[in-house]
């Protein structure tokens, strides 16, 4: 069975391909058949993090037939068990994919043969951003503890349920309900999923259920990325509380990964971090992630098959 897990953030250079590159390493060494896809669309750099420095296709080869089936694209890594699908010559106007072509890339993906497929998202909010977090059940946030980076990333969760819910509706009626909702709970209301939702129960009891039934099979995971000596060490606890306080949704605090100088170092260098300092408190921190991972995708099917 095929696990997907998007990976990203609200905001740039909170270490997305950094944390994407090292869980397929991990995964990776762990005996997992692993693909890494980079869907930072118009910024892919991933390439660089796992040692494949001269990509010969990419993900647009695909987008523009170029290559008929993403499988196709698939190129090797020097890591046993670790794939690539590589965006590093994908077109300038790959940022602002077309609804059709986007389908087209999803449906591919969840075809794709591999235990785990990790998608390295880009940052903000777009729709392209938001439907590739949706191809999955799971997905892991990533953020640092600047308070632009927890704003950012909890805009970011807000917005996916926003995205979900609008799925689920046609303009004409999303745009009954968005007036609805500003009557009954005043301006700026229809910002807030709790009072949509509300709203959704009362007058389409039916799509308020199958979403809530959505919203329940989401295993949302927050990691806190660049951790300091001086931070606060239980931050990424208190931020999963206060999404579920204000948003009513549940988001698993995964762990913290501490600042290290070196990771700087070692992309500079394009070396593994992990192979060149394994020993250190940020190699031992991104291990125990990818293993409370894959633990709590194990628990799940053995949930799901009982």
């Amino acid at each position: 069975m095929v696990h997907i897990w998007p990976i990203g953030g609200g905001k740039g250079g909170s270490g997305k391909s950094f944390l994407a590159s090292s869980l397929g390493r991990v995964l990776a060494g762990l005996g997992k058949k692993t693909l890494l896809i980079d869907l930072d669309l118009g910024a892919a750099n991933l390439h660089t993090l796992v040692d494949v420095p001269y990509p010969v296709k990419c993900l647009s080869d695909f987008i523009h037939k170029k290559i008929p089936l993403l499988e196709n694209t698939v190129l090797e890594t020097p890591v046993p068990n670790l794939y690539l699908i590589s965006g590093a010559h994908d077109s300038l106007d790959i940022a602002n994919l077309p609804y059709e072509q986007k389908v087209k890339t999803l449906k591919a993906i969840s075809k794709l043969n591999y235990e785990w497929i990790l998608l390295d998202l880009g940052a903000g909010t777009s729709f392209n951003i938001l439907d590739f977090f949706l191809i999955s059940q799971n997905s892991i946030f990533i953020t640092t503890p600047e308070p632009t980076s927890i704003e950012n990333v909890y805009r970011l969760i807000r917005s996916i349920y926003f995205r979900r819910i609008r799925q689920y509706f046609n303009a004409a009626d999303f745009k009954t309900l968005e007036e609805e909702v500003v009557q009954e709970f005043g301006e700026g209301s229809f910002n807030k999923p709790d009072c949509i939702m509300q709203a959704v129960k009362r007058a389409h009891p039916e799509k308020s259920l199958q979403l809530e039934n959505d919203f329940n099979s989401f295993r949302f995971k927050l990691v806190l990325n660049q951790l300091r000596s001086k931070d606060n060490i239980a931050l990424g606890a208190q931020i999963c509380k206060i999404i579920e306080k204000h948003l009513g949704f549940q988001v698993d605090f995964a762990g913290n990964i501490a600042f290290d100088d070196r990771v700087h170092d070692a992309v500079c260098q394009r070396v593994s971090f992990l192979d060149r300092y394994p020993y250190t408190r940020t190699a031992y921190d991104l291990r125990e992630l990818s293993k409370r991972i894959v633990n709590s995708t194990s628990e799940q099917l053995l949930i799901r098959y009982s």
